[in-house]
């Protein structure tokens, strides 16, 4: 018998076991958000992550998150390529979940959600049912339909779907590519945007020596770092001034974009500072800059429309679903020219950018709450449970976006 805090004293309680590789990005954000959503509604709620990725930036948030959480956070080593050492990281977490005896196992990414799934689906066959369930946050759907590596991955996708009660996907974006790449799921699928909250939409004000130009996120080609640096060294010669720009984050390209910054006489300009709490690094800059080559639902997207800041992005992944798909902001990815254009023309005219910034916030705010999106992941919780138990479903149905 579980005693002190684990021991649940309402039937409507349920024991919560999120399954995430890396603690960084909008992934992790993702699964802190649902985490804290659901402690407040009286679950019990613990994380299982990678103990290899992240630094000391990572460390604070996961330290600060653990108190709260009833079950706690578990970090075994979890590499991000497969590995032979996936076989005894499974069998460690089979052990670690089984001991916080789920009702729900919720994978997050391509890693978290395959040992999820099938270590959800071990525990259903030697203990009670517990509920599966999957949010790929893009990852394998990334690779390309006809690459060796996205046949395989999406080979794997369309076999785990027989161990999964239900896919989550965070846009429509993600949901279409995945019913091209991977096929119509045979597990139910539903579209559940992320959410922001209340205090988030608080507008924050540049610092005086804030940089015309901000981007926040991790250091690799799918962020499009490269571009952005490329783009102000083009509006430098085409107007003789280069923008100053803020890049904060680390990756594993980092080096490489600092060397492409100098190589192209930016390094007066472009000042890499690292990882920054989200709404400090917000006044660090006037424009925030996304020029990402592939996402899903961006949390920095959202977070800075929400902050009202002017936002210039890329036309990739569920941005469009934000912004709305006429919005001039938006310009096409892996394109220096275009971004060098729209950079200029939201520099040249503060005023324009400001107001359509204050527009954007007012829109989002009544699309995109956390409160939404935790209460539509708890009604899809109880549901696929009730299935497994074989009882009556349980709440009224939430307004969901469904992708079935």
């Amino acid at each position: 018998m579980l005693e002190g805090p684990l021991h649940r004293t309402d039937p409507r309680q349920l024991r919560i076991v999120h399954c995430v590789r890396a603690p960084i990005g909008g992934i992790f954000r993702n699964v802190l958000d649902l985490a804290a959503a659901q402690t407040a509604s009286g679950h019990l709620v613990g994380i299982v992550l990678d103990s290899l990725t992240g630094g000391d930036f990572e460390a604070d948030k996961i330290a600060a998150a653990a108190p709260h959480l009833a079950l706690g956070i578990t970090r075994l080593p979890m590499p991000r390529t497969v590995n032979p050492m996936d076989l005894l990281t499974g069998w460690r977490v089979f052990q670690t979940v089984r001991a916080l005896a789920p009702d729900i196992l919720h994978g997050h990414g391509a890693k978290g959600g395959s040992f999820a799934r099938i270590v959800g689906t071990l525990l259903s066959a030697t203990q009670k049912p517990v509920a599966r369930f999957y949010s790929p946050h893009g990852g394998t759907l990334h690779y390309a339909k006809k690459s060796l590596a996205g046949r395989v991955f999406f080979t794997v996708e369309r076999m785990l779907e027989r161990l999964c009660d239900g896919i989550i996907h965070v846009s429509r974006y993600e949901a279409t590519t995945y019913l091209d790449k991977v096929g119509t799921p045979r597990c139910r699928a539903s579209v559940i945007v992320n959410g922001l909250r209340p205090e988030e939409f608080a507008e924050v004000m540049p610092n005086k020596d804030a940089a015309d130009l901000l981007f926040m996120g991790m250091m690799r080609e799918l962020k499009g770092t490269d571009v952005l640096i490329r783009a102000i060294a083009l509006v430098r010669d085409r107007t003789g001034v280069a923008p100053s720009a803020n890049l904060l984050g680390e990756g594993q390209d980092r080096a490489a974009y600092e060397r492409l910054a100098r190589d192209l006489g930016l390094d007066g300009a472009v000042r890499f500072l690292g990882s920054k709490p989200t709404r400090e690094g917000f006044a660090m800059g006037r424009v925030m800059v996304v020029p990402s080559r592939a996402e899903s639902m961006p949390y920095i997207v959202l977070e800075s429309i929400a902050a009202g800041m002017p936002l210039i992005a890329t036309r990739v992944g569920g941005i469009p679903e934000i912004v709305g798909s006429a919005s001039r902001a938006l310009v096409e990815p892996g394109n220096v020219e275009a971004m060098a254009s729209m950079i200029t023309e939201t520099l040249c005219d503060p005023n324009a950018a400001h107001a359509k910034a204050m527009d954007a916030r007012k829109a989002l705010r009544e699309r995109f709450t956390v409160e939404h999106m935790a209460s539509s992941v708890e009604w899809l919780y109880f549901r696929a449970l009730a299935r497994r138990r074989g009882t009556k479903e349980a709440g009224a149905t939430p307004s969901l976006q469904t992708a079935d």
